[in-house]
């Protein structure tokens, strides 16, 4: 059985709902504090194949009798953090709920003799990029407190493979977006975020009159192709399609060859799609679905925002035989449906 953290957020609650749907006899242990989840994400996954349990990552006592519970025999593990300014402002906050709880977790898990692991990591280990687009031999040096500490969690899982026999797939996201919004109104899922700072929805809303201010555009003076920063917007269902064939991967590979990280126990795949679209691309292709206008508001860079991150995801496919299947424009379709049906 496979235990998943983090479940009832954005990303986790897509995996949920994308793994139950793929595997029809399958059932689920999930984890999550709550704390940013949403228990609606998860209505609709087949809930009664769904063993929750509300508790934190840190909570040794409580995840060694999960452990105990269930036939757990490899982990998702989601449960982040995960916005960047916020980090910047407090950053030990990150660091307890990323790092520490993470690391107490893994030592439960191993104890309890379970040996694969996907990471949820990130783009943001990256940092400034020296060269685009970004595959995995990029330097790793974030820049924010956020990225850190998913490095801090990659180096974990490295030396864990060294010393535990530990098999993982790291898996570094690009821009998540998107949403399974579909003609189940009862049981679509999409972004939720409080407060929200992700550029798709914030176009959405501004488009839909959701908004009492313009969406604010960081930024014009960019070496692009129209001033604005790049990024590379991966639809949330290619994420969970690539955790499934990661955890097969893991579960049958002796990572030797080029794919080894360390002690031919683990991997870290880009995900993204290799076509970044600049925050102008995105307003357009907001304002061709929705058929209305997105009122902008020009201001100054924020610090620290490189000016381009887009993936070269050639290994993903090597390895994993994945390829994005969703385009900008499919993207932000399926997340004005979910704004249009919005439940939480």
């Amino acid at each position: 059985m496979l235990l998943v953290t983090g479940a009832a957020g954005y990303i986790g609650s897509h995996f949920v709902r994308y793994y139950l749907k793929q595997n029809l006899t399958a059932e689920l242990v999930v984890v999550d504090n709550l704390s940013l989840g949403n228990l609606l994400s998860l209505d609709g996954s087949c809930n009664s194949r769904i063993h929750l349990y509300k508790t934190a990552l840190g909570n040794s006592d409580a995840m060694a009798g999960i452990f105990a519970a269930h036939e757990i025999d490899a982990v998702v593990h989601f449960a982040a953090n995960a916005y960047v300014g916020e980090s910047q402002i407090q950053p030990f906050k990150y660091f307890e709920n990323n790092v520490i709880e993470t690391l107490k977790f893994l030592q439960v898990m191993l104890a309890a003799e379970v040996k694969q692991m996907v990471f949820s990591s990130t783009c943001a280990t990256y940092g400034n990029p020296k060269y685009s687009p970004l595959n995995e031999d990029h330097p790793q040096r974030p820049i924010n407190t956020y990225g850190s500490t998913k490095l801090m969690i990659e180096e974990a899982l490295r030396a864990l493979a060294l010393s535990s026999q530990l098999k993982y797939a790291s898996l570094r996201y690009f821009n998540a977006a998107g949403a399974d919004a579909t003609s189940e109104k009862d049981c679509a899922i999409g972004e939720s975020h409080e407060p929200e700072s992700h550029l798709i929805p914030l176009a959405l809303a501004a488009a839909m009159g959701k908004s009492d201010t313009p969406l604010k555009i960081f930024g014009s003076d960019y070496p692009t192709r129209d001033g604005t920063c790049v990024r590379d917007y991966i639809h949330v269902n290619d994420l969970a399609e690539a955790h499934c064939l990661a955890l097969k991967l893991i579960a049958g590979a002796d990572f030797k060859g080029d794919m080894a990280e360390s002690a031919e126990n683990g991997i870290a795949l880009n995900l993204g799609t290799a076509n970044g679209a600049t925050v102008k691309d995105v307003v357009a292709a907001v304002e061709k679905v929705t058929g209305k206008a997105v009122p902008c508001q020009q201001v100054d860079r924020r610090p620290g925002d490189p000016p381009a991150l887009v993936a070269d995801f050639s290994k993903a496919k090597a390895v994993l035989g994945w390829e994005p299947q969703f385009n900008l424009e499919q993207v932000v379709e399926s997340a004005y449906q979910w704004e249009l049906n919005r439940r939480f």
